[in-house]
């Protein structure tokens, strides 16, 4: 049986866009409410709940445990246009659970 949980933070970002892999430098932690089972596998599913910036929001996931995972928010960049990674603060929800 699947265990779920859910959430809700604000975040804004600060810094540029964030483009090489593994570096979480820029990440907020966020911590379960309650830590799922010991050697569980978890899924991390977030969504932007507000609309303050003008440009699209993308949203980073990292480092996910039984215990919390790792979110940023990084604007999309899209063929020609290059975001400055500059970002208003939204409000993203998420669901996470065990596979």
């Amino acid at each position: 049986m699947s265990m779920i949980q859910t959430g809700i933070l604000d975040l804004e970002s600060t810094h540029p866009v964030a483009t090489t892999g593994g570096d979480t430098s820029t990440f907020t932690h966020v911590t379960f409410p309650t830590p799922f089972p010991a050697g569980s596998r978890v899924i991390v599913i977030p969504f932007v709940q507000t609309f303050n910036g003008p440009e699209t929001p993308g949203l980073r996931i990292a480092d996910v445990t039984p215990q919390g995972f790792r979110i940023r928010l990084n604007e999309v960049l899209a063929g020609a246009v290059k975001s400055d990674g500059l970002h208003a603060r939204e409000t993203i929800g998420w669901l996470a659970s065990t596979v």
